[in-house]
């Protein structure tokens, strides 16, 4: 037992200097996406709750099932991916994809459900664009 290796602590900012400032950028991206990501979630939930809403408005409506069933999958996953994506770990950037093709998607092909709104395909087809580039940039500075 005295043959024990002790470990020793990893102190931040000392792994983004190791890899270089693209992976930092990166990291930094993935956090701001975790806040946005944690926002978005949060939103479902407000409307799953009703908060803001009207008896038979949102949500509560009877003839909604597509939108309720997009807007649970969304509160969900978003919060997830929110999780993922603060600890910057591989899952969370895959379930982070996952919920922007989704909403993509569901704007896209399913306009009945969330109104099919372009503002938001654009925009998150800019947030997707992003964090391809500055993986793609991060992969470029890591040596073979």
């Amino acid at each position: 037992m005295s043959d024990q290796t002790q470990l020793e602590p990893v102190h931040a900012g000392e792994a983004a200097q190791a890899d270089g400032r693209w992976t930092e950028r990166l990291v930094i991206y993935l956090r701001v996406m975790a806040g946005l990501s944690m926002l978005k979630g949060l939103y479902h939930w407000a409307v799953v709750c009703g908060i803001g809403e009207g008896t038979q408005t949102g949500f509560s409506a009877p003839d909604s099932v597509a939108f309720q069933t997009a807007t649970v999958f969304f509160a969900v996953i978003d919060l997830v991916a929110a999780v993922g994506l603060w600890l910057a770990a591989a899952w969370g950037a895959v379930v982070w994809l996952t919920s922007v093709i989704s909403m993509i998607a569901v704007e896209l092909l399913f306009s009945n459900v969330f109104g099919g709104r372009i503002a938001i395909i654009l925009i998150e087809l800019c947030l997707l664009g992003t964090y391809l580039w500055l993986a793609t940039q991060a992969a470029r500075e890591r040596p073979p």
